[in-house]
């Protein structure tokens, strides 16, 4: 065991402290209680975050992309763990049902383009190693009565599935509180460091929190924590997502029975059904900076995409419109572990894959603060890749 679970009773810091109380941030705060670690959270409204917008698809196979082979094994690996995690945590929340969803993932073509497209993803998919099967048009409309006349061809990834982010964040604030972590409900405004090395932080309501290891996982906010030396500051961007969501009334069910993917005019659409009814369809991608607003036409897009995907859409109730942030790295793959500055963690940078890789950031965390030694699959996601780049740079 690391040496911080040792700390002399009576002592009143933490072993951990967590800041940020997202989906990445109470996951890490669960599984360090979970090891004997005395750890606090500091968020003012922990449980949101980018996981109240996301849609929460478990697309490992569907979302691969060039030169991303190595985040891949990240992934997949996290995906396999998803059934497991969801007992877990239902176990650990008294009950609560995450909305793990095993039905699969279809991705389509609607022209020409989109198909030699789809077809280089399938023949990466398969020199992955991955399972997806090649479908006609009629055979993807067989699957999915509602798609569009004009669908070309798709993939059907069987393995690739959902969860619902909303909940998950409810059952991992809950498990969180069971374990006994402590809660500060107030936003981290500096990090407090002395000797060179982190030693908690300072809250926006004055509180000085203080702990052997501290946990980064602010998000798309990560990178402007003050207090944190320059070379140790993660690279993280926001980049804005909007999404909608709809609901299928009684007498349209099933209107999906699975996440139907698409390119359209070379952006990304996915439609995902829910068993209680709600579809949510997303989502942009933004470079905009903090800028959450939803726009006249962000809805549009989605909504003109959607249509020629499944044209029933819009008969739908529309219920909801959202934006949130994604937490962007340069490389797109997240940063987890230790940073240059001692006693000072990353858990941020998970783009497009934060509730998929869930599972696989708390078990990794909680391993880093536990012991000091980060598992095999982790180590390529280090936060100090960047470091050493920049020294690079300026060599």
């Amino acid at each position: 065991m690391h040496a911080s679970v040792r700390r002399p009773p009576g002592n009143p810091g933490s072993d951990v402290l967590v800041i940020g109380g997202g989906i990445i941030g109470l996951v890490t705060a669960w599984r360090a209680a979970q090891r004997g670690l005395r750890t606090a959270l500091a968020d003012p409204a922990p449980g949101g975050g980018a996981a109240q917008v996301a849609a929460g698809m478990l697309a490992a196979v569907t979302e691969l992309h060039y030169g991303e082979e190595t985040l891949l094994g990240l992934n997949l690996a996290s995906a396999q763990r998803y059934p497991r995690f969801a007992e877990e945590l239902a176990e650990a929340s008294g009950g609560l049902d995450i909305g793990f969803r095993e039905c699969g993932t279809l991705a389509v073509a609607l022209d020409a383009d989109d198909r030699a497209h789809l077809r280089e993803l399938h023949a990466l998919q398969q020199r992955c190693g991955l399972e997806a099967q090649w479908l006609t048009g009629r055979e993807c409309r067989r699957l999915e009565p509602m798609l569009a006349p004009g669908v070309r061809g798709g993939l059907r990834v069987d393995g690739d599935h959902q969860v619902d982010p909303r909940r998950l964040a409810a059952a991992l604030l809950v498990a969180c509180e069971r374990a006994g972590v402590l809660f500060h409900r107030s936003a981290a405004v500096r990090l407090t460091v002395a000797a060179d090395r982190a030693t908690g932080a300072e809250l926006a309501d004055g509180t000085v929190v203080a702990a052997d290891q501290t946990v980064l996982a602010a998000g798309s906010l990560s990178g402007r924590l003050a207090g944190v030396p320059p070379e140790a500051l993660p690279p993280v961007r926001p980049v804005k997502g909007q999404v909608l969501r709809l609901t299928v009334p009684p007498a349209y069910a099933p209107f999906l029975s699975r996440t139907v993917r698409a390119v359209v005019r070379g952006g990304q659409i996915y439609l995902v059904p829910r068993e209680n009814g709600e579809l949510v369809v997303g989502a942009t991608s933004e470079e905009q900076g903090w800028d959450t607003t939803v726009t006249a036409g962000g809805v549009y897009e989605l909504l003109r995409d959607a249509h020629e995907l499944v044209p029933g859409i819009t008969e739908l109730p529309l219920t909801e419109t959202r934006a949130g942030l994604r937490p962007a790295t340069p490389d797109n793959a997240p940063l987890l572990g230790p940073s240059t500055l001692p006693g000072l963690h990353l858990a941020t940078g998970h783009y497009r894959n934060g509730v998929l890789l869930t599972p696989l950031t708390g078990e990794v965390l909680a391993e880093v603060l536990a012991t000091g030694e980060v598992p095999d699959l982790a180590r390529p996601f280090s936060p100090r890749r960047f470091a050493a780049a920049r020294e690079e740079s300026f060599a």
